[in-house]
């Protein structure tokens, strides 16, 4: 784990120390090394499952595929960010990269964590950076709101998450994740279990988000600039997930009732998010808005505890974290020479932009789930988990697939096709580090499919 926390901390004096012409280059190779070196992960050769184990951190099938792909945006980011922000003095831009820096080393650090109050303060702890480069970085004048709708809700939720961790350090006598999975839940079989349940799945689910719980994350999305979208999307989302998987080891014996109200919500919120995505005008509402129908069939799917289930949701939530952070970065592109996130003022694109037309049409059918990329592979696992649990989900996921497909073949038409509205007279065309950074978010995306055993997680 060192080799990796030690270069990502390092970031931050490279960040202040590097002179000004050598910030990004010298910034941009330390990230890519760090990026390759985390690979090694992958080649995990012990039989308990836990390797790079210490006192504190370890990386399991389940956090693997998490930290790498924390460690895989991080140079992604950086790239992303060269034009939002090289304009702006140099001391804010040293600034800007250790928030990216720090970020980075918190999600290492919660992902990696075997105890569950470090992986708390970690969780807790990536609201800070998040915060400041979606209020200080942010594009427009809402972005204040947006950091306040995100903060708040994140902190509401979160508190009885603490709350419920204490008392169960205090009942079982640990919080290890090596340990939590072997004990006897008995304890927690008291009459306020349920409470205790739900005060331990709040947090992650309005982190996930849970659509009912979901306002703050189209505000932080449509505000923040390209870094923050990107993590958002691709990293802070999966924490809820993440979260949720080591805490239903737990609960199994709680949960028989519970999970119905939240089963609903996350069911009914694939077709909602759905719904509220064919009627969006804002690109990036629009992206934002498949983040939460993605995440509902998540939520479900890691509620019924089946190892199909959690893994199918691991799957697409490394799948959906490669495939939106790339559509993101699409649509930041098309914003920094269009000047407009509206739909029906940036079309007919793919006349100036050929190659570019290719990269929405690859991440528009990833985000629609087709074969053969992994994000099929994650919805259909998760289908069949649901539907073994009640076949009346079958009519649910399958118009949720359904309107999927409508918003990404929508999203691609409105963008691309038709005729080159007037006013576009002048439009810059694609640089190579463009072309670069969507193109390093598509080859994993196309790779992962040969070889998926490396996402299933415990199932492998």
């Amino acid at each position: 784990m060192l080799k990796v926390l030690i270069p990502t901390l390092m970031l931050i004096p490279t960040a202040w120390l590097a002179k000004a012409k050598w910030l990004w280059p010298a910034i941009l190779t330390q990230s890519f090394c760090i990026c390759f070196v985390s690979l090694s992960w992958l080649k995990n050769c012990s039989e308990t499952g836990w390797t790079s184990l210490n006192l504190y951190l370890g990386t399991d099938p389940l956090s693997t595929p998490l930290l790498i792909l924390t460690c895989w945006l991080l140079p992604l980011m950086i790239l992303a960010s060269q034009k939002h922000v090289s304009t702006e003095p140099i001391g804010r831009q040293r600034m800007f990269l250790s928030l990216i820096a720090s970020l980075q080393f918190f999600l290492l650090l919660a992902f990696g964590a075997t105890e569950m109050i470090m992986f708390y303060i970690m969780f807790e702890a990536t609201l800070i950076p998040t915060l400041i480069i979606v209020t200080r970085w942010g594009n427009q004048k809402e972005r204040l709101n947006a950091g306040v709708y995100f903060l708040f809700y994140t902190l509401a939720a979160s508190l009885p998450l603490l709350v419920a961790l204490l008392l169960l350090q205090a009942h079982i006598g640990t919080l290890s994740m090596l340990v939590l999975p072997y004990l006897d839940p008995t304890p927690l079989l008291t009459h306020s279990n349920k409470m205790w349940w739900i005060a331990c799945l709040l947090a992650f689910l309005v982190k996930m988000p849970l659509y009912g719980m979901h306002l703050w994350l189209p505000k932080a999305h449509v505000e923040a600039p390209i870094a923050g979208s990107m993590i958002l999307a691709a990293v802070l989302l999966k924490l809820g997930g993440y979260g949720m998987i080591r805490m239903m080891v737990l609960s199994e014996a709680v949960i028989k009732d519970v999970t119905y109200p939240f089963m609903a919500l996350a069911l009914w919120g694939i077709i909602m998010a759905g719904s509220i995505c064919l009627r969006q005008t804002d690109l990036k509402s629009l992206i934002a808005y498949s983040s939460v129908g993605h995440m509902g069939l998540v939520t479900a799917s890691i509620l019924i505890q089946s190892p199909w289930g959690i893994t199918g949701a691991l799957v697409l939530m490394i799948a959906h974290g490669l495939t939106s952070s790339a559509l993101f970065c699409l649509a930041n592109a098309n914003y920094e020479r269009t000047h407009t996130r509206t739909m029906i003022l940036a079309r007919g694109l793919q006349t100036v932009m050929p190659l570019t037309a290719t990269w929405w049409f690859i991440s528009s059918l990833a985000n629609m789930g087709l074969p053969p990329l992994p994000n099929l592979m994650g919805e259909l696992m998760m289908i069949t988990s649901l539907f073994s649990w009640s076949w009346w989900t079958l009519l649910v996921t399958g118009l949720g697939v359904l309107l999927a497909a409508g918003y990404s073949l929508y999203l691609f038409l409105s963008t691309q096709r038709g005729p080159l509205p007037k006013h576009v007279t002048k439009i810059e065309p694609y640089h190579t580090r463009e072309h670069l950074l969507v193109v390093l978010h598509l080859i994993p995306l196309i790779l992962l499919i040969l070889k998926p055993e490396l996402i299933w997680g415990w199932t492998a």
